[in-house]
């Protein structure tokens, strides 16, 4: 008997979804920071055994949107409901479940086994924990509540297992030793994406988007060309910094991330763009692979 699902990944921003579904695949597939809205696509991870196929779907955080990429984002988590064989649905120790009430109604109407995981339970009381299982029961009457920490890979094996006696019958959805449905280009932006959550406050990395416009692989070294456009003159400027400097700390910081990642060296080249009010350009959101045809 051979088992294989789609097993996505549902939850507000920063319950740490992106950190679960990394201990899940074993790989580090999705950014993690501490700001909210870090994941913007929806992405997949691909677990298989001899007799088993997980493909794990990390999606962005359930918000209200406020423009087209946003209102782009959470139709990743609608089609994350919908389409599911199990769904996780991630909460934490400290967060209010009444932001994402219409997603919660969405999964008790719906008949797909649910595993309601409780993250970061490092951070709380066995007192407080207690009463968010219970709470959780409550909001999701037949889901299991799997306490857990992704941070300190505590449970996560215990979630594996529990993931895996819910996963149907059936052949594997990719070849088994695939593990992932993005490329290479997808996982050199993203990390340059991440570089820029880190390394700036405010409104700078959400009104980023990263573009890889040239991506050859040569046998000792790859070298990439990355633009990364901005909605406003303004924000160019304080992306690149007094003589570019912070420019050229992201940079570096990248390319030492996308070589571990690949396991080879990378010549890293970043530019600076604007790209006038691209969030709410459904031209652009398409090209950046955010809408579909």
């Amino acid at each position: 008997m051979h088992k294989a699902g789609f097993v996505n990944i549902i939850g507000n921003p920063n319950v740490g979804k992106s950190t679960l579904m990394n201990a899940l695949v074993g790989e580090r597939l999705s950014i993690i920071t501490s700001k909210a809205q870090t994941t913007r696509h929806r992405i997949l991870g691909v677990v298989s055994g001899e007799d088993f196929q997980i493909v794990f779907s990390d999606t962005p955080g359930i918000l209200k949107p406020s423009y087209k990429l946003q209102e782009s984002m959470m139709k990743f988590v609608t089609g994350a409901v919908n389409d599911a064989d199990v769904i996780l649905y991630v909460t934490d120790t400290v967060e209010q479940s009444d932001r994402s009430n219409d997603i919660l109604e969405k999964i008790r109407q719906s008949d797909i086994p649910t595993l309601a995981v409780i993250n970061k339970i490092d951070l709380t009381t066995p007192e407080k924990l207690e009463e968010l299982v219970d709470k959780w029961q409550a909001l999701l009457p037949a889901a299991t509540i799997v306490p857990v920490s992704a941070r300190e890979n505590f449970n996560i094996k215990g979630l594996f297992d529990l993931i895996l006696e819910r996963l149907p019958e059936g052949e594997a959805f990719y070849s088994k030793d695939t593990l992932t449905d993005k490329t290479l280009r997808f996982f050199a932006s993203e990390i340059i994406r991440e570089k820029i959550l880190r390394n700036y406050d405010k409104e700078i990395p959400y009104c980023c988007e990263i573009a890889i416009e040239a991506y050859r692989e040569e046998p000792t070294i790859d070298r990439i060309s990355a633009v990364i456009y901005v909605a406003r003159d303004s924000q160019k400027g304080i992306l690149i910094g007094h003589k570019g400097e912070k420019l050229k700390k992201v940079g570096q910081q990248a390319r030492e991330d996308i070589e571990q990642f690949l396991g080879k060296k990378v010549f890293l080249e970043l530019y600076v763009k604007v790209n006038e009010n691209w969030r709410d350009n459904e031209r652009q959101l398409k090209r950046f692979g955010y809408e579909q045809e």
